[in-house]
C-alpha cells in the first residue's frame, strides 16, 4: 500500500491490536499517564476504545469509523482518545465492562466508553455504525452530542459520573456476609446439575439454543458430578450430557475438519456456522476436557480429538522459543488478489472447488462415484452452499460450505458400498488434499502476543493429555512452555509473574519498555498448569515454583476483610475498582480455579492454612453458589472437592522402574476429580520429603512399587497390585 498517510503513538507499542490502529487518523494514546495528563491539562473528555486483534466487529468499526479522516478529526478535536488491548489489560477492560453491562444491559467488543478527565465513566456502548440508521444512533452523532453536553452541562456530567461510580462500587462488592462457612456441597452440586440439565439441548448438546459456546467449565462440572454419582440415574445423565455435547462439537463446523482446532463459538444451534477466530484458551481447555472424556469412556474418538487440537496448536500457535500465541483471526483475504477481507474465507469451500480437487473415481463404489461425491455427502456439502442466509448477514459466505460431519462413518460407508476402514482412509486422503489447497490461500492474521494466563491453560492441556493418553511428547511440550514462562514471563528478582511478551523482529521474544505485571488470572492458571505438569512429569522443580507463586498470589491479591482474591493488585490509581469476577465464562473465573489450586497446594506442602483460604473463598461466594451455581460451575465443582477432601495417591518406587511406571499408568488412566498424585522416590533430601515429612515413613513392600491412599496425611494400608489400586481410586 506504500507509505501510510497517518502514524500515531501506537506505533511504539508491542500489542498486535494496538499496532493495527497505528496508522488511523485518530490521535490514539495507549492507556497511561501521558493520556491522563493531557485530558486533565486540556480539560477534555476521554474516549476509551477496548478490543482485541481477532475481534470481527472491532475490525468493522475501525474500517468504518477510525479510518475515516472526518470522524478522526471530530475525535481529535473534542477527546483524548485511548486504545486498549483487552487481552493485555484485562483489569482496565473489566472495570469499564462492568459499567457498560450495568448501564446498557449488554456488553461485548469493541467496547466504547466516554470518561471524565479523572477516568470516571458516564456513557458507553459497544459497536456503533458510523452514521445514524433506522434503529441506531451513528458514532459521529454520539461524539458530537457528548462533546456538546460537556460544553453545556459539565457539572451535571461530573456529578452523574460520581454517582455511577459509587453504585458500581456497591454492586460489584463480593464479601463474606456474616456467615463464615462454605455452602453445603450436595445442595450446590445438585442445584447446578438441575440448572444445567434444564438448559441442556437434548438433540445437539450444549446449554443454549444459539449462539453456542464450548464452555468447558460446564463439561468439567458434569464429569465431577458423574464421578460422585456413578451408580445413580443423575450420574448417568450428567455423563451422557457431557459426552454427547463433546461428540456434537467435534462433528460440527465449530471444529476445523481440515486445519484442526476449534473456532470460537457457533452462531446456530447445530454447532455448524462458527465465528471463525481460534483462541488459545479454548484449545487449552478443550484438550483437557476431551482428555477426561477419553479417560472416562475409553473411546478413541475423544483421544483423536485431543491429538487434533494439539497438532493445531503445535503447528500454528507455537513460538519457536516455546511459548504459545494468543489467537488466529476470523477474517482473511479470499485470494491473493482480493481487496477486502471476509470472515471465514480461509476455511470455507465452494462445491465446484471440491469437485476439481477430488475428481478421482472410488474403487469398489457404485459406478461413477468420485472422491468428491463421498466427501461432500459425508460433510454436508451442497451445490449452492450450506450456510443459512440468516446466519450470514453480510453475505460473506454466500455459495460456500462450512464442513460438518452430517453422517456417521458406518452410514456413509453403507451408502457407497465401502468398508469402514476404506472410507476412513479415503476421507483422510481428501482432507490432506484440501489442507494443501488451503495452504495456498492467504492466512488470517495471527496474534503473536504471549500471555501468562493463556499459556498456563495450554500447558495444562498438553500435560493432562500427555498423562491421560500416555504420550510423552505432549508432556515434553508442556515442560518446554513452562520453561518459556520461567524465562520470559517471570521476574526472578521480584518473584513475580509478568502478563505478556511478544514475538519481535527475527522471531526474538520482546518485552514492553514497562512490562505489565501479572494479574490474578496469570497466577491462578500458571499455578494450575505447574501442578498438572508435576503430575505428568514428576519433576519436583515445577511443584516448588508453583508453591512459591501461590505465596506471591496470597500477598498481592488476597482480601483479608471480605475474603477471596481481587483480580488486580492494590495501588494502581488509574483503576477505579478492585473487582472479583463472579462468573465462569469462556475461561473459568480465577477464584473458582484457585479453590482447587489451594487444596492441591496444601496436599503438596502440608500448609493447612491454604485449606482454610479455600473455604473462605467458597463462603464469600456462598449466596451465588446456592442460588445460581450455573454461573459458577467450576466453583460448584470445587465445593465438592473441598468437602470430599483430596486423596493423596502416593506411589513409593523408582520413577524409572517398570513396576512404578505401571502404577503411574493406572493412576493417570482413571478419572478421579479428588486426587493428587505424588511419587516418593526414596530421596529424603528432595523437595517433597522436606515439605511432607510423613513420606519418610512410607516404604515399598517386598521391594515392589507400592501405593498408599492418604487423606490429611493419614495413609491406607499399602497396595502392590494395580487391580487393587484401580479399585481404590474411584471417588
Amino acid at each position: 500500500p506504500g507509505v501510510p498517510r497517518h502514524t500515531n503513538r501506537l506505533i511504539k507499542e508491542k500489542s498486535p491490536y494496538l499496532l493495527q490502529h497505528a496508522h488511523n487518523p485518530v490521535d490514539w494514546y495507549p492507556w497511561g499517564q501521558e493520556a491522563f495528563d493531557k485530558a486533565k491539562t486540556e480539560n477534555k473528555l476521554i474516549f476509551l476504545s477496548v478490543g482485541y486483534s481477532t475481534c470481527h466487529w472491532c475490525h468493522v468499526m475501525e474500517e468504518e469509523s477510525f479510518k475515516s479522516k472526518e470522524i478522526g478529526d471530530i475525535m481529535n478535536e473534542h477527546f483524548v482518545c485511548i486504545k486498549v488491548d483487552r487481552e493485555e489489560r484485562p483489569d482496565v477492560d473489566k472495570v469499564y465492562m462492568t459499567f457498560v453491562q450495568a448501564t446498557s444491559g449488554g456488553g461485548g467488543w469493541p467496547m466504547s466508553v466516554w470518561l471524565t478527565p479523572d477516568l470516571k465513566p458516564f456513557a458507553g456502548g459497544t459497536y456503533f455504525p458510523p452514521e445514524d440508521g433506522v434503529h441506531r444512533v451513528g458514532f459521529r452523532t454520539v461524539l458530537l452530542r457528548i462533546a456538546e453536553q460537556w460544553k453545556e452541562n459539565k457539572d451535571a456530567l461530573l456529578e452523574s459520573s460520581q454517582r455511577i461510580l459509587v453504585a458500581l462500587q456497591h454492586t460489584s462488592e463480593i464479601r463474606v456476609q456474616g456467615q463464615e462457612s462454605p455452602p453445603p456441597a450436595k445442595e450446590v452440586m445438585d442445584t447446578c446439575f438441575q440448572q444445567l440439565s434444564r438448559s441442556y439441548d437434548e438433540d445437539y448438546g450444549g446449554f443454549s439454543k444459539s449462539p453456542k459456546f464450548p464452555t468447558p467449565v460446564n463439561l468439567n462440572f458434569l464429569f465431577t458430578y458423574w464421578a460422585l454419582h456413578q451408580t445413580a440415574p443423575e450420574g448417568a445423565r450428567a455423563l451422557q450430557m457431557a459426552l454427547h455435547t463433546l461428540k456434537m462439537m467435534a462433528h460440527g463446523g465449530i471444529h476445523d475438519h481440515i486445519g484442526q482446532g476449534f473456532h470460537r463459538y457457533s452462531t446456530d444451534q447445530h454447532w455448524h456456522i462458527p465465528h471463525f477466530e481460534k483462541m488459545l484458551y479454548d484449545q487449552g481447555q478443550l484438550a483437557a476436557v476431551y482428555s477426561r472424556a477419553f479417560q472416562i469412556s475409553g473411546d478413541e474418538f475423544f483421544a483423536d480429538v485431543v491429538r487434533d487440537i494439539l497438532l493445531y496448536v503445535s503447528r500454528d500457535l507455537s513460538d519457536q522459543a516455546g511459548g504459545f500465541y494468543s489467537a488466529e483471526d476470523a477474517d482473511s483475504y479470499p485470494t491473493t488478489t482480493s481487496g477486502e477481507k471476509r470472515e471465514g474465507a480461509f476455511c470455507v469451500w465452494a462445491a465446484e472447488e471440491l469437485r476439481a480437487l477430488l475428481p478421482d473415481p472410488v474403487e469398489g463404489a457404485t459406478e461413477g462415484t468420485t472422491l468428491a461425491d463421498v466427501f461432500m455427502h459425508h460433510y454436508g456439502v451442497e451445490e449452492a452452499g450450506n450456510v443459512d442466509p440468516m446466519k450470514d448477514p453480510h453475505q460473506e459466505l454466500k455459495g460456500k460450505n462450512v464442513l460438518i460431519a452430517r453422517s456417521s462413518l458406518e452410514l456413509t460407508a453403507a451408502r457407497f458400498g465401502l468398508g469402514r476402514g476404506q472410507l476412513s482412509a479415503l476421507l483422510q486422503e481428501c482432507r490432506q488434499r484440501l489442507s494443501s489447497a488451503r495452504a495456498q490461500r492467504p492466512r488470517p492474521h495471527l496474534d503473536t502476543k504471549m500471555l501468562a494466563a493463556w499459556n498456563g491453560l495450554m500447558i495444562s492441556g498438553f500435560a493432562q493429555a500427555g498423562a491421560a493418553l500416555a504420550e510423552q511428547e505432549y508432556v515434553s511440550r508442556a515442560a518446554e512452555a513452562a520453561a518459556f514462562l520461567r524465562t520470559h514471563l517471570y521476574d526472578p528478582n521480584s518473584g513475580r509473574l509478568l502478563r505478556s511478551c511478544y514475538r519481535g523482529k527475527d522471531n526474538s521474544v520482546e518485552q514492553s519498555a514497562v512490562p505489565i505485571q501479572g494479574f490474578l488470572e496469570d497466577y491462578v492458571f500458571v499455578i494450575q498448569a505447574l501442578f498438572d505438569l508435576y503430575e505428568a512429569s514428576l519433576e519436583q522443580g515445577w511443584l516448588e515454583w508453583a508453591l512459591h507463586l501461590q505465596h506471591m498470589q496470597d500477598k498481592l491479591f488476597w482480601d483479608p476483610k471480605g475474603f477471596a482474591y481481587f483480580s488486580t493488585e492494590a495501588g494502581d490509581p488509574s483503576l477505579l475498582l478492585r473487582l472479583k469476577d463472579d462468573q465462569d465464562g469462556a475461561e473459568p473465573t480465577p477464584n473458582s480455579v484457585t479453590v482447587t489450586n489451594l487444596l492441591r497446594a496444601a496436599c503438596y506442602s502440608g500448609h493447612m492454612e491454604w485449606v482454610e483460604k479455600a473455604g473462605r473463598i467458597l463462603a464469600a461466594f456462598s449466596e451465588r453458589l446456592q442460588k445460581i451455581p450455573i454461573t459458577l460451575p467450576e466453583m460448584a465443582r470445587a465445593t465438592a472437592v473441598f468437602h470430599h477432601t483430596l486423596k493423596q495417591v502416593v506411589i513409593c518406587g523408582d520413577p524409572q522402574g517398570e513396576d512404578t511406571k505401571e502404577m503411574l499408568r493406572c493412576v493417570r488412566s482413571v478419572f478421579s476429580p479428588n486426587k493428587v498424585l505424588l511419587v516418593a522416590d526414596g530421596d529424603s533430601t528432595g523437595f517433597l520429603y522436606h515439605q511432607l515429612p510423613f513420606l519418610a515413613s512410607l516404604e515399598r513392600k517386598e521391594g515392589k512399587a507400592t501405593a498408599y491412599i492418604c487423606s490429611n496425611f493419614t495413609c491406607s494400608l499399602p497396595v502392590t497390585s494395580v487391580q487393587e489400586l484401580r479399585g481404590m481410586l474411584s471417588p
